[in-house]
């Protein structure tokens, strides 16, 4: 359950990461920038992408103002990094249909682009092949290309790009990438070496990008003589700047292989090249670390990177906690807590939570009750799930009573409709209950639980055994039962023995 709590992934898979960066940008059509103008300052704010903003562009030309080219590629340059797409499609489709720009290929490829996002390939497709053929560019082919390989379409995949290659479009590495991103995204990782030995055989050079995906291939086969190999050509490459990133993937596979000494020697390197102002960079060293199990480089990172005056955001909170949790360091991880909290940063409920979780999974149920009793009398906000969590550490202790308090604060603070208690604790809770509290706290209990899950025969049984406890009556409880189409079973019947005798001894009494 406490492992369900985590915020983010304890292993920090960095290819994911890369890869994902990669599909987002690596076909980039747009190459201008400029200073902010008005009508991005309108725009850029409305950030909820169900916000149309085809109202301020018409209102801006019913102003009379003037809509520059180069601004509306700008706003939608801007939007595609945010990945507000169904935003940047309207604006490209509004471009192009109030006649403002007169679209070249690239601006066919970036419409062409956000088709295949927000509607889908099949669309994407319709607008390709309305395109004239002096549109048909190898742009536009390789921005269909993406769409394809996006939405993990092999056979379209492999028949475009033979297309491609029959039209001499197949130039640009990042054809061959989007074929080893393909391959990586279906699981078909013993592909991606021939993608790459294709590329070289077709005299285009593999960047970056290119040697890391392959390392990945051979990497995610356990095949670490395989990955070596592809490194150390990669290495070897005159127009190849080598980047923190691969070696950090190279780490990581070394780590998973229990080869220790090489993996230190590939985080040693990526450090080498690691800007110092790169925080990304040093959480995921610092995170290897900490899988690793190396406490010393953990926090000798995180002491340089205080000594820099770098000012830490609460992602690298995150990740320092999550590796000192990891580490099973815990006073360490409450020192740094004390940290974030007179860092002046706003406040993030996953930080503490991190912390919380490594109270439940080493069993501390009262430290973690403490820390969120502490942050709610702060009024600060915490989660269901984190009391819920806390609940089950309790009821597995036999401590029912404190189990049933946290559950009635996690059922308190519920707004999320996706999360749901672990109902083996429930049904723990709700046969304590009946047995030990008053009619009115069960019927509060199993109110507040009515709104997260729907009615079930526990919660009828404990109603049942705190009524006859309390000498009440039952009918009234039997035919909400019956109502909500829930049948008697034996524990039912039990329950309304005890209640007859009790209605008997009390006749005769």
């Amino acid at each position: 359950m406490a492992s369900s709590l985590r915020t983010s992934s304890m292993d920090q898979n960095l290819f994911s990461k890369a890869l994902t960066r990669y599909a987002m940008a690596g076909r980039s059509y747009h190459t201008n920038r400029m200073k902010k103008a008005t009508l991005y300052a309108k725009i850029s704010p409305l950030g909820d992408p169900s916000i149309s903003v085809g109202p301020e562009l018409d209102g801006w030309v019913q102003e009379g103002k003037k809509i520059r080219v180069a601004e509306l590629q700008r706003i939608i340059h801007d939007l595609r990094k945010r990945k507000r797409f169904t935003q940047a499609l309207e604006v490209s489709e509004w471009m192009k249909q109030s006649g403002v720009c007169i679209f070249s290929p690239s601006e066919h490829a970036v419409q062409l682009d956000l088709i295949g996002r927000v509607r889908g390939y099949l669309s994407a497709e319709s607008y390709f092949d309305q395109l004239k053929d002096q549109d048909k560019t190898g742009k536009t082919y390789g921005a269909l290309l993406n769409c394809y390989v996006r939405q993990r379409q092999v056979d379209k995949s492999l028949s475009h790009l033979q297309k491609m290659k029959e039209m001499g479009f197949a130039t640009s590495e990042l054809t061959y990438n989007d074929m080893m991103c393909l391959y990586t995204n279906v699981g078909q990782h013993d592909k991606v070496p021939q993608v790459l030995a294709e590329m070289k055989e077709n005299k285009v050079s593999p960047d970056n990008f290119s040697y890391r995906i392959c390392i990945n291939s051979y990497g995610t086969r356990c095949d670490l003589e395989g990955m070596e190999s592809v490194l150390k050509e990669m290495e070897s490459q005159p127009h190849i700047v080598m980047d923190w990133n691969t070696y950090a993937v190279v780490a990581n596979f070394f780590i998973k292989g229990g080869l220790t000494d090489k993996a230190v020697d590939a985080l040693r390197k990526s450090e080498e090249r690691l800007n110092s102002k790169d925080r990304i960079g040093h959480n995921h060293l610092i995170s290897l670390y900490a899988t690793l199990g190396n406490k010393e480089e953990v926090l000798r990172l995180w002491k340089l990177d205080k000594s820099d005056s770098t000012r830490f955001i609460n992602r690298d909170y995150i990740t320092m906690l999550e590796s000192l949790v990891r580490l099973g360091e815990l006073e360490e991880a409450e020192k740094v807590l004390k940290e974030w909290e007179s860092s002046g940063n706003c406040y993030d409920f996953r930080v503490p939570n991190t912390v919380i979780v490594g109270y439940i999974d080493k069993g501390m149920c009262e430290r973690a009750e403490a820390l969120l009793e502490d942050l709610m009398k702060e009024g600060k906000a915490t989660t269901p799930n984190s009391w819920g969590a806390v609940a089950v550490q309790y009821l597995d202790r036999g401590e029912t009573e404190k189990a049933v308090e946290c559950m009635k604060t996690a059922l308190s603070l519920h707004i999320d409709k996706g999360w749901k208690p672990n109902l083996r604790v429930i049904t723990g809770i709700l046969n304590w209950i009946g047995d030990n509290s008053s009619t009115e706290e069960v019927e509060a209990f199993v109110g507040s639980l009515r709104s997260v899950i729907p009615v079930n025969r526990e919660m009828y049984h404990a109603l049942m055994k705190a009524h006859i406890r309390g000498g009440k009556e039952v009918h009234g409880l039997l035919s909400q039962m019956k109502s909500d189409q829930i049948d008697e079973d034996e524990e039912t019947k039990k329950i309304l023995g005890t209640w007859q005798e009790a209605t008997e001894g009390k006749s005769i009494g």
